[in-house]
């Protein structure tokens, strides 16, 4: 069988590297409807080739340290407690119960502990482990309203944030981490959480993660709005 990433890769499907050589200039006005389009066909194309019940189990060894961090703010971002207070997360929007849920929250919820691949838009891939919380899991303890069909993931790296479609927010491996390999995640890496996933490319898991709204329309996202692909799916 061959996955959807092979198989939008080998097909041409996949509008990815025309979107991504866009970005932050968007290339000449006269492009952006075709990109536009090709965006939009290849979203197509992903949503009917999404599997909710597939999973990725990553091989070989873990990546450890040697895995790249990312960034937008000069410096790896640091919740300041003295000027921010107790971090903790907040989940609202289309929801029948918003919730705040702190670092010790969290970590009494039902935990998954995943060895799964990490699919970077640069074209490289690196096994790591992560746990943490479904997303599903908030969902429903929020109460998710029928209204809400997509998830927007926000951050407190400069505004960072990206907004995800709910039946991939709420696949089963789609975490929002607290551990990686074993241990709190660094600051390189997100602390004190962040979001997770094998069904979507790197930069749509949102880093320090602050919010998840779960909202009736889509959004955008800070690579999103700069011309990457806004399903981003692998």
């Amino acid at each position: 069988m061959m996955d959807r990433r092979r198989f939008l890769a080998l097909g041409g499907l996949s509008a990815a590297g025309l979107v991504a050589a866009a970005c932050d200039s968007r290339g000449p006005k006269g492009a952006l409807k075709v990109l536009r389009w090709a965006e939009r066909q290849n979203e197509s194309v992903e949503r009917v080739l999404y599997r909710h019940t597939a999973m990725n189990h990553g091989g070989g060894a873990l990546v450890g340290g040697k895995m790249p961090s990312y960034f937008i703010s000069p410096a790896p971002p640091v919740w300041d407690e003295s000027a921010r207070g107790r971090w903790a997360l907040e989940v609202s929007g289309a929801v029948k119960t918003p919730l705040r849920l702190t670092l010790d929250d969290l970590a009494r919820l039902p935990r998954v502990t995943q060895r799964i691949e990490h699919f970077c838009v640069e074209g490289w891939t690196a096994t790591t482990e992560f746990a943490g919380v479904r997303v599903s899991t908030l969902a429903r303890l929020a109460g998710a309203r029928p209204d809400a069909h997509y998830v927007d993931f926000q951050s407190f790296d400069s505004g960072y944030h990206e907004s995800w479609d709910l039946e991939s927010a709420t696949h089963p491996q789609t975490l929002v981490a607290f551990l990686r390999e074993g241990r709190p995640l660094t600051r390189w890496y997100g602390a004190p959480a962040r979001v997770h996933s094998p069904v979507k490319l790197g930069y749509k898991n949102t880093k320090y993660l602050t919010k998840v709204v779960f909202l009736p329309h889509r959004n955008g996202g800070y690579w999103s709005d700069k011309g990457y692909e806004w399903y981003g799916g692998t």
